[in-house]
C-alpha cells in the first residue's frame, strides 16, 4: 500500500497528507472544490482532486471530513470504488449544537458509533478508527517529555489494522489496538474528553492520551 488518498481538505486532512508524504507514501488530497487547495498543493507538492477521482486512484483512504457529512463523502467516493480498500476513519460524530461546559455534543448514542454507521453504509470497505482523539497540531510526530502518547484504534479487519498500526508508529505514536469496530463507541468519545481543556482553557496543543501498562 503506497497510494493514499486523503478525503477532506481542512486542517486534519492537510496535516495527515503532509505526514504521509513525509513518511514515504504517494499521497493525493481531495476536496469538492479542488481549486481551493491550489496553495496547499503548491507548497506541499501534493496533488488535489475531486472525491471520486482521488478515491479511484488510491489504494487506501483517509477519511478526514466533518462527521456530519462523512456518509455523504463516502457516497461521492462510491461504494464500488471503496470495496476492499482500507479507510482510516478520523471522524467524530460532533453535533451542530455548541459545547456544554466544554463538552462537545455527539449525534450518536453510547451504544452506537459513527464508524459503525460508516461500515454499515460501505460494508465492503475495511474501516479502521484512528487519529480522532487529538488535534491536528499533534497528529504527526508529536514531542512529549513523558515519551510517546497513545493512539487508540479499532476495526474488523486484521490486515487493515496492521497497516494503520504501521502509520501510527511512523507518526511517533504508541498504538493500542482496542479490537473490533464496536470499540469505536469508546474511542470516539475520547474526542470529547480531549477537547475539554481546549474549550475551557484554550489549551489545544499541550495534551494527549497515554495508556500505562504493567
Amino acid at each position: 500500500m503506497t497510494r493514499i488518498g486523503v478525503i477532506g481538505s481542512a486542517a486534519v486532512g492537510q496535516t495527515l497528507a503532509r505526514g504521509l508524504k513525509k513518511h514515504g507514501y504517494d499521497v493525493r488530497i481531495a476536496s469538492r472544490t479542488p481549486a481551493k487547495l491550489a496553495d496547499f498543493s503548491s507548497s506541499s507538492g501534493i496533488a488535489a482532486g475531486t472525491f471520486p477521482a482521488i478515491a479511484a486512484w488510491a489504494e487506501a483512504i483517509v477519511l478526514a471530513v466533518k462527521g456530519s457529512v462523512a456518509e455523504d463523502a463516502l457516497r461521492e467516493d462510491g461504494a464500488a470504488t471503496l470495496s476492499g480498500k482500507l479507510v482510516v476513519d478520523t471522524t467524530n460524530p460532533i453535533a451542530n449544537e455548541p459545547p456544554e461546559d466544554g463538552v462537545v455534543r455527539f449525534f450518536t448514542s453510547p451504544n452506537d458509533s459513527l464508524m459503525e454507521r460508516l461500515q454499515k453504509a460501505v460494508p465492503a470497505a475495511k474501516f479502521v478508527k484512528a487519529f480522532n482523539s487529538v488535534g491536528s497540531a499533534l497528529m504527526v510526530n508529536p514531542s512529549f517529555p513523558g515519551g510517546k502518547p497513545t493512539m487508540f484504534y479499532c476495526g474488523n479487519d486484521g490486515g487493515a489494522k496492521a497497516a494503520v498500526a504501521k502509520i501510527i508508529d511512523q507518526f511517533g505514536w504508541e498504538g493500542a489496538d482496542m479490537g473490533t469496530a464496536k470499540a469505536a463507541r469508546a474511542i470516539e468519545p475520547l474526542c470529547q474528553l480531549w477537547c475539554i481543556p481546549g474549550f475551557r482553557e484554550n489549551a489545544w496543543t499541550n495534551h494527549a492520551f497515554h495508556l500505562m501498562r504493567r
